[in-house]
């Protein structure tokens, strides 16, 4: 699914796509993908376009928001009548085949062009708000402040509340801190010099605030530079963003020498997930068993499940 800075960059070339202009029609082809009433929009112009943790935010000026969230497989495609196509989300032929097709989802009709909501996997939704209900929304309302919204002494009170969960787990939770998802959490845990299966009581609130200046200063970089190459997200104009070529440490560097101390960047799971880090610079915890039991991985696992079921998808 996207992260934090991979929403925002999309956010950021929607702006000048739709913008101002006016929705003659909300089509919903898929009722799963739709939660709400879509004649609501009918004729309404986009205010503005903001987001909340990894959810696109668009406000309408009648007082309705539509709320996207892309999931694993969504995509966002602007077609205008006239003028360039841009698309955001996870690539495939969508992008320049012959819309709508049979992932598409939802379609927005503007006056002088089309939004394409598709998704494969129908994981993604468009939900349909009050804007002054957004924030009381159960999605929204349950996400904790972002990276730059938090300071290191309330995420430090946080990690001992999951003392004993992986910190890794306690980064992916966003109850605890919104927007971090498996790439930046590897590369904020790198920054702070953190195993990312350290238990998270075991932290200082040293570390902790080297951590999340981490999470910020890494995440700031890859907006900048247009979030990340992976195969699953690009931007908004159709090309990938750099991030991952010119400043990850660890991400996708398996195999590779750390870029700090020489030592050969390792690939190992971590609450289920893929998880990069320096044995040097990130020395392990002395519980900490590169092939750890069938039971101890089953209880990381688990906590991720019961507080984040999305990123076990």
């Amino acid at each position: 699914m996207p992260e934090l800075p991979e929403v925002e960059t999309i956010k950021r070339g929607l702006v000048p796509c739709i913008e101002g202009r006016r929705i003659r029609e909300l089509i919903v082809l898929t009722e799963k993908s739709c939660q709400g009433n879509p004649g609501v929009a009918k004729d309404a112009m986009v205010k503005g376009l903001r987001r909340r943790g990894k959810a696109l935010l668009i406000d309408l000026d009648n007082g309705w928001t539509l709320m996207v969230h892309l999931r694993m497989t969504g995509q966002l495609i602007w077609r205008p009548d006239d003028g360039e196509t841009f698309a955001g989300g996870h690539p495939s032929n969508n992008f320049i085949a012959d819309l709508p097709n049979g992932q598409t989802r939802v379609i927005f009709v503007f006056d002088e062009g089309k939004l394409f909501f598709n998704d494969q996997r129908k994981f993604g939704f468009v939900k349909i708000l009050r804007t002054e209900a957004v924030e009381e929304d159960s999605f929204i309302a349950a996400l904790a402040p972002e990276p730059w919204e938090m300071d290191a002494h309330e995420l430090y009170e946080k990690c001992q509340r999951h003392a004993k969960a992986p910190i890794k787990a306690v980064l992916l939770d966003q109850k605890i801190i919104a927007g971090l998802g498996n790439i930046y959490a590897d590369e904020s845990l790198f920054y702070a010099g953190v195993h990312p299966a350290e238990k998270a009581g075991n932290l200082s609130e040293k570390q902790v605030s080297r951590l999340l200046l981490g999470a910020r200063e890494t995440m700031e970089r890859s907006i900048d530079s247009g979030g990340s190459t992976m195969a699953t997200y690009i931007k908004p104009d159709g090309t990938t963003g750099n991030y991952l070529e010119n400043f990850a440490e660890v991400f996708r560097r398996e195999g590779k020498a750390c870029n700090r101390c020489g030592e050969t960047i390792l690939k190992t799971r971590v609450t289920g997930r893929g998880t990069h880090y320096c044995p040097k610079c990130q020395p392990a915890p002395e519980d900490w068993e590169e092939t750890s039991s069938i039971s101890s991985r089953r209880a990381q696992v688990g906590y991720v499940e019961k507080l984040m079921p999305e990123v076990c998808e």
